[in-house]
């Protein structure tokens, strides 16, 4: 039988659980110290992976933790200690560091194991919760992990040592990150799936204007129809003039029409080949959008042609399009 409980006195318990967790998050900026320095340093100086243990609660969190390091730019990955005991310290290779989790520093699982590594020559890294404990002594770095108690009632189930915990891998990885230059692209690279990763990956031909809403006209035109098809295909104040065989020959675009009309000539009835700006600025359809926002930026216009990789025009990509772009990578 559910024994009957109060709401209030449920909001009552919810809430010191996140204060005890609260106050381990405040805590945990005291493992930011020489230790944690020191295995920034020794993690981006080292040519291997960073291998990751712990067994149960602390097993579960260094799961997170070499997940992380790795989809930031730091090879790592997890192995649980009794795997490593029959057989998985193979997948251990010189090189490789070590990051040992246990907020008791006791777990005997782990510290079977530590003189393998030690006889390797394997650099350890530990975080636990008590400095004198044999995983801590045994480290070659101790990042100390501060609480005052578990959020359990009873101090017993791992709550507020594995949020601390988390929280200093977290910092860890970041730092990392940060250290090795890792940037947006990378990330992307290493998250083809995310939403930024699918902004980062995207190229010209996926944002830019094609088909009926492509301005394009033949070497025969006039200006008066260029103006015709500019205006029919979405405004976009630009038109491109192929040959024959669909290759660009020249580019016009409203300001040329402008700077025509303010020499006071008879534009409309021109051909276009003899107004057209020849041998334009263009965009490859595979070329990342953000290079191509970087060199319309460059270019000071406001929109440019697309070719294929054969030279056809295939598209024009507006300076519009690509605020949208940058607006919502900006978001992420």
């Amino acid at each position: 039988m559910i024994p009957k409980y109060s709401p209030s006195a449920v909001k009552k318990l919810a809430l010191e659980v996140l204060d005890v967790e609260h106050k381990a998050l405040e805590l945990s900026r005291k493992s930011i110290g020489a230790e944690f320095l020191k295995a920034v340093d020794v993690i981006a100086k080292s040519k291997g992976r960073v291998v990751v243990l712990g067994i149960g609660k602390s097993g579960l969190i260094g799961r997170k933790i070499a997940a992380t390091l790795a989809s930031t730019g730091t090879p790592s990955f997890f192995v649980h200690p009794v795997e490593a005991l029959h057989g998985d310290l193979g997948m251990i290779t010189p090189g490789d560091v070590i990051l040992a989790l246990s907020f008791s520093g006791q777990t005997e699982e782990i510290n079977r194991i530590l003189p393998s590594l030690e006889r390797r020559k394997l650099t350890i890294i530990s975080m636990t919760g008590h400095k004198a404990s044999k995983l801590a002594l045994m480290s070659d770095i101790h990042i100390p992990v501060y609480i005052e108690r578990e959020a359990c009632p009873y101090n017993l189930a791992p709550t507020a040592s594995t949020t601390a915990t988390l929280a200093v891998g977290d910092a860890l990885a970041l730092c990392l990150m940060k250290v090795k230059h890792f940037e947006k692209r990378d990330f992307a690279t290493f998250h083809p799936g995310g939403s930024l990763g699918k902004l980062l990956t995207q190229q010209v031909k996926d944002l830019m204007r094609k088909g009926k809403n492509n301005p394009v006209v033949p070497l025969t035109a006039t200006v008066q129809d260029t103006l015709f098809v500019m205006t029919k295909t979405g405004g976009v104040g630009a038109t491109s003039v192929v040959d024959k065989k669909g290759k660009l020959a020249g580019y016009f675009t409203d300001g040329d029409l402008r700077r025509l009309l303010q020499r006071g000539e008879n534009v409309l009835s021109k051909k276009i080949t003899d107004v057209m700006t020849k041998n334009p600025h263009h965009l490859t359809d595979t070329l990342p959008a953000i290079e191509a926002a970087k060199m319309i930026h460059a270019t000071h216009v406001d929109n440019l042609p697309v070719l294929d990789k054969t030279g056809k025009v295939v598209g024009i990509i507006d300076e519009k399009d690509l605020i949208e772009f940058l607006a919502l990578l900006d978001k992420k």
